[in-house]
């Protein structure tokens, strides 16, 4: 109890103890005077002198002080005294006056003119302003003139402890990893105070945790928060609420504090294995099910969070390791068994795996608490489904010849039903895949036989589908592809690859070469194509031409003779039989018109009309051209000249004994009619020129006078 009363008793007195020391240089701050060294002499010559130094010399200072200081926060029911100005120039007479100006003069600071006393009339702040520049000077009371120079001088506003410490950047958030040892660095706080950091203890700062403990703790000088618990598990509590204080004074009694919240978080670490749920596992699937199709899921549970939580699943025992995969949902970190082949419930109807997951990313430091991965049994059980039918191939060739006989059987295709029950298979044609309906298949036994005759030459494969169906339940189908090639059979002769015409030159030479000819086959023999050419037997002895075989399957036509003239013969016509190496050999005649045309000295052809050899030798067919053209032109001068002549002949003006009266006929009569054919005479129409004894006009001439036919 007595210390109690000691603490709250210092607690009331200490800042009255210091606000006093704190005034005690402003109360009792005399003015300091500073006596006058004269020179030696009688009284009356010093005072002369003295007289004399106060006209001819600038007068000194009379007074001398130190700065002024004022506490801040003063609130008295009297104004608080600053100071006091006093001049040793002042006898006491009351002829001097004091006067103050600069900051705050007149306002803020008053001083008795008569006593030279300083007063502070508001209450001041430091943290407002911390000092005032002020002017005193020393003046004759009557006539207003200085006895002194002005002197300035600086009221300091001196701080009491009236700010309490502030956190301004909080409250604060902080994380650190969770298992971290002790003095793992968290964060580090800082507060501010307005008081003087200077003047005494006022904003000399110490820090403690008010809560937090034990958990954190914090350097009282340099703010920094650190962890004093060891294995701290983010699993067992993730977050932290921690207050932190701030105490001015250097944390002594009295001082001000300030308060701030710290919330730590926890952040995860690898420290936790992965663990399945339960150690075993029972999924059933169809036999049927698609390859890739998920069957069932697996879960490993990791109390981490993150990239620590994260786990892969593979298969590391079991009877259907090559059968079926696992894989992980990156979203819910499940692991996913899929089909990886296909099952067969009349194979095998069950499987046992054993399933490991792991943790991806491992941390070194806690490998020592045991592996991070754990292991469940899977038990897959293979349920039985109806299914389709099965080809004993996947697909299928099949060879025919094209002359092969209708409903010859080509081959056969095998299907059976897998399931217990074994039902029996009928066999169709897609007929979208043989339009032609070219084949036939009999739906009991699967053989496929031929419809239409074949043609190698036309389409040389065949693609077509069969359908397996089982007949108790038609929903089974199953599809398999047949591919037929057609084989070659020599049934095609061999002939000219283009109609070909041979050009043969008047003045060529004996052994010529007239035209080289090649010869096509359509059917494809296995060894190639080997051609036999020949002349028809008749034209064996041929007088004119003669053939010759070349290595790559062609034939060369060569000229025995020289001399050919258009004017004899202008073309031959020489057949040709080319025949195959088949069995049997296949053979056509084909035939090659040869022409003879004039040609240059180089042998390059010009003409092979027979016309064309009439012509002047060295008129070209331009000159020709020209020449014809001329004579042209000179016939149509001729005939304009004679008609013109014509024309020229004939006279132009007409005569004066000539008539050049109109013949007018008049008639009155009417007529009676169509039946009317004796009321008038109508040749007189066609003919007026015959009546009364008229004649045709001579004056002008007729441009055409046509013959009676």
């Amino acid at each position: 109890m007595p210390e109690r009363l000691t603490e709250m008793l210092m607690d009331t007195w200490t800042p009255l103890i210091i606000l006093w020391i704190t005034l005690l240089p402003s109360i009792y701050m005399a003015p300091m005077n500073q006596s006058q060294i004269l020179p030696s002499g009688s009284s009356a010559e010093l005072k002369r002198l003295t007289e004399e130094q106060r006209v001819l010399n600038r007068s000194k200072r009379g007074w001398v002080w130190n700065q002024m200081f004022v506490l801040e926060e003063f609130s008295g029911p009297e104004p608080i005294l600053v100071g006091r100005l006093h001049t040793d120039l002042d006898p006491g007479s009351s002829k001097i006056k004091y006067i103050l100006s600069g900051d705050g003069a007149g306002t803020i600071f008053v001083i008795n003119d008569k006593t030279g006393d300083i007063h502070a009339m508001k209450r001041l702040d430091r943290e407002e302003k911390a000092e005032y520049t002020l002017t005193a000077q020393a003046v004759d009371r009557d006539t207003n003139k200085p006895l002194e120079p002005p002197s300035e001088f600086i009221i300091k506003v001196q701080d009491i402890n009236d700010n309490a410490p502030e956190f301004v950047d909080g409250p604060y958030h902080a994380t650190v990893p969770e298992m971290s040892v002790v003095g793992t660095f968290v964060t580090k706080v800082t507060a501010t105070d307005a008081d003087d950091p200077v003047y005494g203890n006022s904003a000399k700062l110490v820090y403690s945790i008010l809560e937090g403990q034990p958990y954190f703790s914090i350097e009282p000088h340099t703010a920094i928060i650190k962890t004093a618990l060891p294995n701290m598990d983010r699993e067992a509590k993730e977050e932290y609420f921690v207050v932190i204080q701030a105490k001015d004074m250097g944390g002594h009694m009295g001082g001000l504090s300030g308060t701030t919240t710290v919330t730590i978080t926890l952040t995860d670490v690898n420290d936790n294995p992965p663990k399945f749920a339960q150690s075993l596992y029972h999924f059933s699937v169809m036999e049927d099910v698609a390859l890739g199709e998920p069957i069932g899921r697996v879960k490993a549970n990791d109390l981490d969070i993150g990239e620590n939580a994260k786990s892969s699943y593979d298969i590391i025992e079991g009877d259907g390791m090559d059968v079926f995969e696992v894989t992980t949902d990156v979203q819910t970190q499940d692991g996913i068994i899929r089909v990886r082949k296909p099952l067969d419930f009349e194979t095998k109807k069950s499987y046992t795996l054993k399933v490991e997951a792991a943790n991806v990313h491992i941390d070194p430091r806690f490998l020592s608490g045991g592996p991070f991965k754990d292991t469940a049994t899977v038990k897959i059980v293979v349920e039985d489904a109806d299914e389709p039918p099965v080809f004993s191939s996947p697909t299928y060739l099949l060879e025919v010849h094209e002359n092969a006989a209708i409903n010859s059987v080509l081959g056969q295709v095998t299907a059976h039903d897998p399931d217990v029950s074994s039902s029996p298979i009928r066999f169709s044609i897609d007929r979208h895949t043989d339009l032609e309906r070219q084949f036939n298949i009999n739906a009991e036994d699967g053989k496929i036989t031929l419809a239409t005759p074949l043609d190698r030459e036309t389409n040389m494969w065949h693609n077509i589908t069969i359908v397996a169906t089982e007949t108790r339940n038609h929903s089974q189908v199953s599809r398999v592809p047949v591919a037929i090639k057609v084989l070659d059979v020599n049934d095609n002769a061999p002939e000219f690859a283009s109609e070909h015409e041979a050009f043969l030159c008047e003045n060529g030479k004996p052994g010529q070469i007239i035209q080289i000819v090649s010869a096509i086959d359509k059917d494809d023999p296995k060894n190639g194509h080997y051609f036999l050419y020949s002349l028809l037997p008749e034209m064996v002895n041929n007088p004119n031409f003669t053939i010759k075989k070349n290595e790559d399957n062609t034939l060369s036509i060569l000229a025995k003779h020289s001399g050919f003239s258009r004017q004899k013969q202008e073309v031959y016509l020489l057949p040709i039989i080319i025949s195959d190496s088949g069995n049997p050999p296949m053979s056509s005649t084909s035939t090659l018109t040869i022409r003879v045309c004039g040609c240059s000295s180089d042998g390059i052809v010009q003409s092979c009309n027979a016309e064309a050899y009439v012509l002047p030798i060295g008129l070209s067919m331009g000159a020709l051209i020209a020449i014809l053209a001329c004579i042209i032109l000179l016939l149509v001068i001729v005939v304009l000249f004679v008609t013109l002549r014509r024309h020229k002949n004939e006279p132009l003006i007409i005569k004066d004994d000539e008539d050049v009266r109109e013949n007018i006929i008049r008639y009155d009569d009417e007529g009676g009619g169509e039946e009317d054919t004796e009321a008038f005479d109508i040749a007189t129409l066609q003919n007026p020129d015959g009546i009364n004894g008229f004649l045709p006009r001579k004056d002008i001439k007729p441009d055409l006078q046509f013959m009676p036919r």
